[in-house]
């Protein structure tokens, strides 16, 4: 199991580089990818 700062720290870096993705490319939403962060992160630290 994966320490939990970790995991957030990891899912923290998911947000910011959604939301400089959207910045850079002048277009889009980045909630879902900021709301899905957690879960992601989860999914591919775990399972995958």
């Amino acid at each position: 199991m994966t320490d939990i700062k970790v995991l957030n720290h990891a899912a923290d870096n998911i947000r910011i580089l959604a939301a400089s993705a959207v910045e850079k490319a002048k277009s889009g939403h980045p909630g879902g990818a900021m709301g899905g962060a957690d879960f992601i992160n989860v999914l591919y630290s775990e399972y995958l």
